[in-house]
């Protein structure tokens, strides 16, 4: 059979595959996509326990050439390469179990009309969602509604070998967090991730990196971001992610699709950061990493960027290891345009907030800010993803060289377009809160996200010899740096600045709505994602909690923010905006105070007292006011499917755009076609 022949069997079954000659590893697995027209486009797909799925579309798609489609596609083939990584740093069994379940879910032919195979077929749809068994926000591990027995009929039905430990966590309390990050325990040893071996404490991490000295004190290397660290013999070392060594398997097939991108770049710069990821990932040598990402970030022109790599530290209870992530973005020039705004202005924002002249810049460098669309997500972006992210991370080179921002464009405007307005109705305390919601909310929100992620994550500076935040705030450092930036982020949303800047019409309203907003979800609407009582954990969770609780009790005395009971429910209502946006402006100026001098008494006093406990009654009654709306409390999605078609020689001709028609279908996709690493690590 000749390849035209192949590539019409391909096309008409719509495969994910590779025709291409040397692309002949990829494996070629059905999944059924739909080519959806943009004007009746469908932005759901299904719904699960609290979860629903979305599709997203990729406008502008057909203005890319081919050169920059392929581009595009082999960014996204080399995310997916790494996707399993994600899976095995999440949890030590993951894979494993997602394996076997997976096998089960394909080979099962009894009865699928029982509840038990319902709850079955949800918890697997649940697992694949979250990228393990520990669900993707609270940190809990996923309880499943079936039994031992029921499992162990359908490993024995479908010859599925699950057992062990890998078997019993299912259903016993062990490895019950996969991030804890409560006071008063040791937070590696009581996290489930597997960042650490069995036997590491906090105190060990301390320790060895402790003694870690960076060739430069001034460019500080990221020392743990791409490793696992373990005791051999008692001995503390690291396995460092990288061609040869952990994950390996993975990484050189992330390397091979990167060198095929590289090949395609649109321009010197873009190539020359390309070369220079490929050689961290198959040196995992930390300065080349910083290379790379002096290089990645000054690389701006261009359609086409990327995320790619071990990146944000969330995932890790001390805040040192990267969680593998990819996202491929399609730049949206006209919004772009529209928002560049901001980053133009970025000294101008600098100088006129509310920090102590010493923790401001002199000179706010290089922040760039582009609007994009997606065009694929893996790893920790992917079911769940982002809607805005500030890269690189490293505090020096923020400083030196600068920062991208970007802004999810097509990924915010189907979450627009998928959602309703019965729970804003239920919790927002009167019509004119509603009101400016309905006509302000989603530009507010759009603001927000670009002055967190443009002006907030690039603003202050840190005290001279104050090291970095991982390690003087610890285990607090990623939710004191969220919350930082939001409250940037809200102290210019009322602010007259946007509407000189042409952003808003009145600033004044939407600013309203950005305030009414934050703090009914705060104080109230976040909740609804907990269990009754539950602390709260997740870093982004816990900085808007203790943002609003903060700014609560300092506004208690002039009634800035007033709790209201009505008709037997609970309300927060701002009677104050004017006095509000100072409370934002002296919370703001005091947590960049503690970040530049690594105050970590105060972080802990702040999150600690503010951030984690729930107020039980509140609680209670947000879960049964929240009861009457059958749409879930979380949103992700499935990726459109890139469909190269080739010609006799092999060659790439065009590539279609199709999306999946269900989640079950992508997931199996995947895990048929870029299963990369062994079960254990």
């Amino acid at each position: 059979m000749n390849l035209k022949s192949l590539l019409k069997i391909c096309l008409f079954a719509l495969l994910i595959v590779a025709c291409k000659n040397d692309e002949k590893d990829v494996k070629e697995e059905p999944t059924e996509t739909v080519e959806t027209a943009q004007a009746d486009f469908d932005y759901n797909v299904e719904e699960f326990a609290d979860i629903k799925i979305l599709r997203y579309q990729i406008p502008g798609w057909e203005n890319l050439s081919l050169k920059e489609q392929k581009l595009v596609y082999y960014l996204t083939q080399a995310g997916l390469a790494g996707r399993d990584i994600m899976w095995d740093q999440n949890y030590r069994h993951n894979l494993k179990i997602r394996r076997a379940l997976e096998n089960v879910y394909k080979q099962f032919s009894g009865d699928k009309t029982t509840d038990d195979w319902k709850n079955f077929e949800t918890y697997l749809k649940r697992i694949w969602f979250s990228n393990g068994i520990h669900h993707h926000y609270s940190n809990a591990k996923i309880k499943p509604k079936f039994s031992k027995d029921y499992l162990n009929e359908l490993l024995t039905a479908t010859n599925t070998t699950l057992e062990g430990e890998a078997f019993d966590v299912l259903f016993n309390d062990k490895d019950a967090k996969k991030v804890n990050q409560a006071k008063g325990v040791d937070n590696v040893l009581e996290s489930a991730v597997n960042f650490y071996g069995p036997d590491v404490t906090n105190a060990d991490v301390a320790n060895f990196y402790k003694k870690k000295t960076s060739p430069n004190p001034e460019k500080p290397l990221s020392f743990g971001l791409n490793s696992k660290l373990v005791k051999e013999n008692g001995v503390l070392k690291e396995r460092v992610y990288k061609s040869g060594g952990l994950y390996g398997e993975a990484i050189d097939e992330i390397v091979k699709w990167l060198e095929k991108a590289k090949g395609v770049a649109e321009n010197k710069a873009q190539g020359d950061a390309l070369g220079l990821l490929i050689d961290y990932y198959k040196t995992g040598d930390l300065q080349t990493w910083d290379d790379y990402n002096v290089a990645w970030t000054a690389a701006t022109e261009g359609n086409i960027d990327y995320i790619n790599s071990f990146i944000e530290v969330y995932n890790d209870p001390l805040g040192y290891r990267g969680s593998y992530e990819t996202i491929v973005q399609i730049n949206d020039f006209d919004m772009s345009e529209k928002m560049a705004v901001l980053s133009e202005n970025a000294q101008w924002f600098e100088d006129n907030s509310p920090l102590m002249d010493d923790h401001k810049k002199d000179s706010v460098v290089g922040v760039t800010y582009k609007v994009v669309n997606v065009a694929g997500e893996a790893g920790d972006a992917s079911p769940s993803t982002p809607i805005g992210v500030n890269l690189p991370n490293a505090n020096w080179i923020r400083a030196a060289v600068g920062s991208k921002s970007v802004s999810l464009g097509n990924i915010i405007n189907a979450y627009n377009n998928a959602g309703g307005t019965g729970r804003l109705k239920e919790f927002a305390h009167d019509e004119e809160e509603i009101q400016l919601e309905e006509e302000y909310g989603q530009l507010a929100d759009k603001l927000h996200t670009a002055l967190h992620e443009v002006i907030g994550h690039a603003s202050g500076q840190l005290n001279p010899g104050v090291g970095e935040t991982k390690e003087t705030l610890k285990n607090y450092a990623s939710t004191l740096e969220e919350g930082r930036a939001d409250l940037v982020g809200l102290y210019y949303l009322y602010n007259p600045k946007l509407q000189e800047l042409g952003l808003v019409d009145d600033w004044k309203k939407v600013g309203k709505a950005a305030y009414d907003g934050y703090i009914r979800n705060g104080l109230m609407t976040q909740l609804i994602r907990l269990d009754v009582g539950d602390d709260v954990e997740e870093a982004h969770m816990r900085n808007r909690q203790w943002v609003s609780a903060w700014a609560y009790e300092k506004g208690k005395e002039d009634n800035v923010i007033e709790k209201v009971t009505k008709d037997g429910k609970t309300y927060f209502n701002i009677n104050d905006y004017e006095k509000l946006h100072e409370i934002f402006g002296q919370l703001l100026r005091e947590t960049q105070r503690i970040k530049s001098e690594g105050d970590f008494k105060a972080v802990e006093d702040l999150v600690e007292g503010y951030g984690v406990k729930v107020d039980q009654a509140i609680h209670k009654e947000v879960k049964a006011r929240n009861e009457q709306f059958p749409s879930p409390p979380y949103s992700g999605f499935v990726n459109p499917v890139l469909v190269p078609e080739m010609d006799d020689a092999g060659e790439i001709t065009a590539i279609k755009v199709t999306q999946p028609n269900a989640f079950a279908q992508q997931m199996l996709n995947y895990s048929s076609n870029y299963s990369h690493l062994p079960e254990v690590n």
